[in-house]
């Protein structure tokens, strides 16, 4: 499943729709604040005709909070300082001043909550001055007015940085997972364009020399029987070959299972049983190797090996399936830091290379895995040839 496609992670939702939601704080908010509005202190304006006016209108603004919170704001706090003026005063008047405060501030940003909370305190502080004038107020009772508005907004805040926070969270662990997803798949492509290879090198070569071997004991069958049953025995050597690198490699395609053989990767030291096998299909192949090994040297590392043994096979098998060429040059050199390697032969060159098939492909590839390149194309003097260099890391095994 792609990123794209994957659902995302279901969040836990408040039962209540938002207007649903913004109905019952309005009853709850008419509630508390209708009780208190009913029955004022004695020395102050009671309840008349303009204070339930002014409660249901702030009750009444409350139900659309969700959808216009800077204007519900607006209303309610006129709804609360219209009290202060008129000498009604209670303990939750400023009720529903607060919830809108609360629902602005989870609704918005920060700067926004930072503007209202100074315009809330400096109103609310203007207003307890002027109400004062009327009623004895205790000493610094202003600033206690200008404070009270910051409380709402302070907690919105919070729940809504809480939010904010659990949703980036939320993010980022589903971009973790879309990055371990796509890592896996990146492993499993590698992985995959690697067995191709090694299933195209080993089989493609040696299906490729068992079927020259099949037509030379073929036409060798009636006249000469005996260059006929070598070519067999040949085939028949190159089959069991052939079979036993299949079976390594399904073993290894296994989940959770071992290769049956799990024989070494090829070196270097083994192409003389590799040209061996190709001077069998009637090419004539000669060999030239300048390695470290030879001169009682540092072994070259095995990666760097089993790529120019590779490289090597491959070229091999492209001469034999498709150069009609009769002798081919291996030269393997290692030098100070790199190991350089040169297939030629003397086929005829073609008009144009129509494109590159899997071999070259794989060739290119293996020489990149290992930091190297590979150059391939015709000679001017006629024939093909392949060279690649290698790099080879100091100190490595």
């Amino acid at each position: 499943m792609t990123p794209a496609s994957r659902p995302r992670r279901p969040r836990p939702e408040w039962p209540l729709s938002p207007q649903l939601t913004d109905v019952a704080v309005a009853a709850a908010v008419a509630l508390l604040t209708g009780l208190d509005a009913a029955v004022n202190d004695p020395g102050h304006q009671q309840a008349d005709w303009l204070t339930w006016l002014l409660y249901a209108v702030s009750v009444a603004a409350l139900l659309v909070r969700s959808r216009w919170p800077v204007a519900v704001t607006v209303v309610t706090g006129a709804g609360c300082a219209g009290w202060a003026l008129h000498g009604h005063i209670g303990e939750l008047l400023n009720l529903p001043v607060m919830v809108a405060l609360y629902a602005l501030a989870v609704q918005g940003g920060r700067r926004r909550t930072l503007r209202t909370a100074v315009i809330a305190g400096l109103v609310s502080g203007v207003v307890s001055v002027i109400a004062g004038k009327d009623v004895a107020q205790p000493q610094g009772a202003p600033l206690l007015e200008m404070l009270w508005p910051l409380v709402p907004l302070l907690l919105g805040e919070v729940v809504r940085g809480r939010r904010e926070l659990l949703e980036e969270y939320a993010d980022r662990a589903e971009r973790a997972e879309a990055d371990r997803e796509r890592e896996a798949r990146r492993k499993v492509d590698q992985e995959r364009v690697r067995i191709a290879r090694e299933l195209h090198d080993v089989i493609a070569h040696t299906v490729s020399a068992m079927t020259v071997q099949a037509g030379l004991a073929l036409d060798a069958l009636d006249s000469r029987p005996e260059v006929a049953r070598a070519a067999m025995r040949q085939v028949r050597t190159s089959g069991k070959e052939a079979v036993r690198e299949l079976r390594t490699t399904v073993g290894v395609l296994r989940q959770g299972q071992r290769a049956a053989s799990a024989e070494p990767a090829p070196r270097l030291a083994q192409l003389d049983d590799l040209v061996e096998g190709v001077r069998g299909t009637g090419l004539r192949v000669s060999l030239h190797t300048s390695l470290p090994a030879d001169t009682g040297g540092r072994e070259l590392p095995q990666l760097v090996e089993l790529a120019a043994y590779r490289i090597v096979q491959e070229a091999l098998t492209n001469v034999i399936k498709h150069a009609g060429a009769r002798h081919a040059a291996v030269s393997v050199a290692a030098t100070e830091g790199t190991v350089t390697v040169e297939i030629t032969d003397d086929g005829p060159t073609p008009d144009a290379v129509a494109g590159e098939g899997y071999g070259l492909i794989g060739m290119r590839e293996r020489a990149a895995a290992v930091g190297g390149g590979l150059e391939a194309g015709p000679m001017a003097g006629g024939g093909w040839r392949v060279r690649a260099v290698i790099p080879v890391e100091e100190g490595a095994l």
